[in-house]
């Protein structure tokens, strides 16, 4: 038989039923929303992938930046909203794409159909293996276009006799990047002595950054941080950052695995602080620059 009347009107959630799914929006540079679980409240400046997820930076009024996993959870004017991947950044790097600009990642235009230069005289010495692997990873292609080495000094202790061991002279440049490079220092005393060495004048260039380590030159928020973690004085900085992050920390294979994480967070120079960016690509100018009353290759 036929029911007259229909279905129960009271069935089913009739609560749901009355609202609408949150509308997708674009997460474009400049929208304004707020974050339901802590109520943070800014507007959008960039959207990333960091630790495989997606995350959305959002600075407030006072210029405090916070990252956000990309998705539901966001209010718009009041209204919930879901963010989602700006349509216009996707539609820049496409367009970038089919240009067929290609750059190196310390911003240069990339050099095609050039090989490696065999190795010139001229070198380019770094305290450790991450500030190396760092280099590299930024300037690489710059330096070997160029044919310029980079070396592990292991330290700075010896700076002094490092430079007189590699006898520098016309064509054979050497550049030296020191961590913590900062007033009073122990560092900042060795490069003062190095400076007043005779056969540093003219081809040794000394220059540094004021972090205690090459990681902390990575800007935090490429790992989804407002900033670095305060290590307590006397704490090996390293362990202290993974300790504070929750990462493992017990063994030298758990640092290289967090240095690995983080080195591949950085996608080219805008991911470094300026204050290392000046010094590297002042270093690269100079063990590069062709010798006087010779012509550049």
């Amino acid at each position: 038989m036929m029911d007259r009347y229909g279905g129960d009107v009271l069935a089913g959630d009739w609560r749901r039923a009355r609202r609408p799914p949150p509308r997708e929006v674009p997460a474009e540079p400049g929208l304004v929303v707020e974050e339901v679980d802590t109520g943070w409240c800014g507007a959008v400046t960039r959207v990333e992938k960091a630790g495989g997820m997606q995350v959305v930076h959002l600075e407030d009024r006072r210029g405090r930046t916070r990252g956000f996993p990309l998705g539901p959870g966001y209010l718009l004017e009041g209204a919930p909203v879901v963010l989602v991947a700006p349509v216009r950044a996707a539609a820049e790097a496409l367009a970038a794409a089919r240009r067929g600009e290609a750059r190196t990642a310390s911003g240069s235009t990339a050099v095609t159909g050039v090989r490696a230069r065999v190795a010139s005289g001229s070198r380019l010495f770094v305290e450790g293996r991450h500030d190396a692997e760092l280099v590299e990873k930024v300037w690489g292609d710059d330096l070997r276009v160029e044919g310029v080495v980079v070396e592990l000094l292991d330290g700075v202790d010896d700076l002094a006799g490092v430079v007189r061991a590699f006898r520098p002279g016309p064509g054979r440049r050497m550049g030296v990047l020191v961590d913590h490079l900062l007033p009073g220092t122990k560092e900042t005393a060795v490069v003062e002595a190095v400076r007043r060495q005779p056969e540093a004048r003219g081809d040794v260039l000394v220059l540094g950054h004021p972090f205690v380590d090459v990681w902390q030159s990575i800007r935090p928020e490429r790992l989804g941080l407002p900033t670095w973690p305060v290590v307590p004085r006397g704490q090996s900085w390293k362990h202290g950052i993974c300790a504070a992050l929750g990462w493992p920390h017990e063994s030298q294979t758990d640092i290289a695995l967090a240095w690995k994480r983080i080195l591949g967070s950085v996608r080219g120079y805008a991911d470094l602080e300026p204050s290392l960016l000046a010094s590297v690509e002042e270093l690269v100018d100079f063990v590069t620059a062709p010798v006087q009353g010779q012509d550049s290759p």
